[in-house]
This record gives structure tokens, sequence and C-alpha cells, in this order.
């Protein structure tokens, strides 16, 4: 194999992807197509999940909401339709298979991919470069959805040349080595645009005299460890372009710890019982994913962000003394948590939950007291209730908390990723 010195990474992003999905389905051009992708049933406050590369020559952003677009633009408001969105998605992972072995790609988000070129060069008979653009070439061709890529000697520098300097480029491909990220983008502004670093991080940094990636790599070492601990390490390597993480590495992570969480903002500020409802409706959905792939928990977190001026989010963690899966036995722990954190007197908006330390169901473990019967019952309803849903949909079974005014779950089993699925 090629040492890993002398790697090329590739990172593709489909340019706008949402909205070129919809303008593809049209017919259109995203570079000639005034087009957004929103939900106006959320009204003028709906977010833009994405706009045509056109719109953004016109000042408008991703991620804005309807009422911040200019009135003097005229514009096409498509609907999301994530399953359509996905179909594309695999479509696309589907092209690069055609070249390229699954090991050596990484998919990052629903519209881009990692790809270690390396070994393929030789093999095609191809420049980095063309070979890059011969797959930009086959998604437009057979999809009609325009790309950029990023090319680069580590997966870092790929994806600071896709995110940095394609943009900038013709053909929409940037490419970097180390040599030319130090002469290029040390000195790049904001600090931001460089992958990994927040807005909180650049806060730190700035306390520091440090503005920008050529501060970082000549900065003092001592004074960096102190005051972002182990994380430097990676601050440091990416202020000189360096990184050591592969595919092969990613591909062979495997965390020590598991978790499964959820969060939902919630259509509209939300009084503490509506609030509490909605919790039991998503607590109640984790427990079927957990009962579903087999894990326990014996640890829960609650998040409740409220919905007034100050956004403040509130947060708590409870120890069961059952290892479990049950929504019967989580409920109780959960409601009594709720109640200790949040204030009743406040508008809610945002929700979340998060089941920690998960196990795998074999270390199911209830108290003494436990009814045993009970359990087996309750085991035998989830699953007939689980087969019931894989077969006629999430909303095939429902609890009668469902069925209340101000419950989400109806509407929400019919999103993707908190989004219009684009069926019915």
């Amino acid at each position: 194999m090629t040492d890993k010195k002398t790697r090329v990474y590739f990172v593709i992003d489909m340019k706008t992807f949402f909205a070129s999905v919809e303008c593809a389905e049209r017919g259109l051009n995203p570079f000639e197509t005034n087009l957004v992708v929103a939900d106006q049933s959320r009204g003028e406050g709906g977010i833009c999940l994405a706009v045509t590369p056109k719109m953004k020559a016109q000042g408008v952003k991703n991620r804005c909401r309807l009422f911040e677009i200019p009135k003097n633009i005229e514009y096409i408001i498509a609907k999301p339709r994530m399953n359509k969105y996905i179909k594309y998605a695999a479509e696309i992972y589907g092209i690069y298979l055609k070249y390229i072995d699954k090991n050596d790609i990484h998919v990052y988000s629903i519209d881009e991919c990692f790809i270690d070129a390396t070994d393929y060069l030789k093999m095609y008979n191809l420049k980095a470069k063309e070979f890059a653009q011969k797959l930009m070439g086959e998604i437009k061709d057979k999809l009609h959805i325009p790309s950029t890529a990023g090319i680069g000697s580590n997966m870092y520098l790929a994806k600071i040349a896709l995110d940095i300097t394609a943009k900038h480029s013709k053909d929409f491909i940037g490419w970097l080595t180390e040599e030319k990220y130090r002469e290029k983008l040390w000195h790049h502004k904001p600090i931001t645009d460089f992958w990994g670093i927040s807005k909180g991080t650049e806060k730190h940094l700035e306390k520091l005299n440090i503005h920008d990636m050529f501060d970082i790599a000549h900065a003092d070492e001592n004074l960096l460890y102190r005051e972002f601990g182990i994380n430097a390490e990676l601050l440091i390597d990416h202020a000189w372009g360096r990184e050591t993480c592969t595919i092969k590495d990613i591909k062979n992570y495997k965390t020590k710890k598991k978790s499964i969480s959820n969060t939902q903002i919630l259509p509209k500020n939300y009084n503490f019982e509506d609030a509490k409802l909605v919790m039991k409706e998503m607590l109640q959905t984790g427990c079927y994913r957990l009962y579903k792939d087999g894990y326990v928990t014996q640890l829960i977190h609650l998040y409740v962000t409220y919905g007034d001026r100050n956004k403040e989010l509130v947060k708590g963690s409870m120890r069961m003394r059952e290892t479990t899966n049950l929504y019967s036995i989580i409920e109780g722990y959960a409601m009594q948590l709720f109640d200790k954190i949040v204030d009743r007197n406040r508008a809610i908006r945002k929700l979340g939950y998060d089941y920690g330390d998960l196990k795998d169901k074999i270390y199911e473990s209830y108290d003494l007291f436990a009814n045993v019967e009970k359990i087996k019952k309750e085991k035998k309803l989830i699953e007939s209730l689980l087969n019931l849903q894989d077969k006629y949909g999430k909303n095939a079974v429902l609890k009668a908390m469902d069925l209340q005014e101000n419950a989400t779950m109806i509407e929400r089993n019919k999103l993707i990723g908190g989004h219009n699925s684009g069926e019915d």
C-alpha cells in the first residue's frame, strides 16, 4: 500500500443539495433558478433548509428564514422531501461504488463524502483532479446535481480545500498540500472557516491574542495545552496542516460508551403540562428504539430550553435502580426529574433527552419486588406494536396521549430528521 504521507484524499460535496434536487426534479438549473426549500406551513419564520446558488448570489443565506428574503426577489418555495433526498444520496453513493471500494469511502453527511483516492489513480491511469472531475461529471450527467470537491494530502486538507478554496475556483475544485496550505491560508480570516474551530474557540483564542492559523502554529505550545487541554494537539496539528487520521481509522473506531438521544423544537411555546406530555411521547419512542436495538439503560438525562427571551437551558440526570428499556419503569423516574428541574411558570420551546451508558439487553435487571409477569406481558405488547409499525407505518398504533391537542407524535412520525419526508 502507498505510504500515508503520499495519500490523496477527496471530499466531494453536493452543491446546495436539497435545492439542487428540487431543481433537478423540475428540470431547472440551480444556477439560473430562484428556489428555496422550506415548509410554508411553519409561517414566515420557517427556516430555508437550502437555497439555490442563484439565490446565494443575490445575498440570500442558507438557513435563513422566509421573512429575511428580500421582497423584490421572486422565488419558488419547495416543500422539503427528505425521502427524495435520501434516494438521491443513495444513487450518488452508488456512483462512487462503481469506481471505489466501500472501505475507502466515508459518508460524512447526506451530501458529503470523504474518499481515499490514492490507490485508484494508477488503476484508472488518471491524475487526482481528473478522477475527481470524472466522479463529479457522472453525478452531474446522471442526476443533474452540481458538486464541489476538495483534494488534499490528508483528510483535513481535503476538507479545508473544499470549504475554503474550492468556492473560488472556476472548476469548483480546491487542492491543498501542507506547503500550499501554509502559503495560502495561514493568515486566512475568519478563523471559524476552518473545520473544527467554533465561535467559542475563536473567542478563547482572541483572548490569547491569536487570530489566525499562523498565530496558532507559532504560539507557545505550553500555553495552548494549559488553555485547551488535549484539544491543543489537534489545534497545533491543524495549524500546520497535519492530520494522521485515515478512513481506515474512522471505520475501526468504536466508542467506549453508547447512548441514544433526541431533541425537539416545539411548534410554539408550551406550558409545563403540555411540554411534559411531549416529553413522555419522546421518551416512549426512545424506549422502543432501545428495545428494538437490544439495549438497556440505567441513566437518564433531560434537557429543557425555555421559550422566553433568555432561551435558558436547564438540564438534569437521574440514575435508576433498574437497568431496563421499559417505558412503564423509565417514565416514573423521568417525570420525577422533569418536575424537579423545570419551572412550572415558564414557557417551554425545546425538549431533549439522552439515555446513557447503554448496555446489551443481557444486563437487564430489576429489584426483588418487580412483577415478572407484568414485565413479560409488556414485552409481548412492545413486540406486537413494533411489528405493526414496521408493516404499516409509525402511526399504525398510537397511545391515547398521542391524540391530545398539543401532542406532537403523529406529526413527528411523518418527519425524517425533523423535516417533511415528502410522503403522506
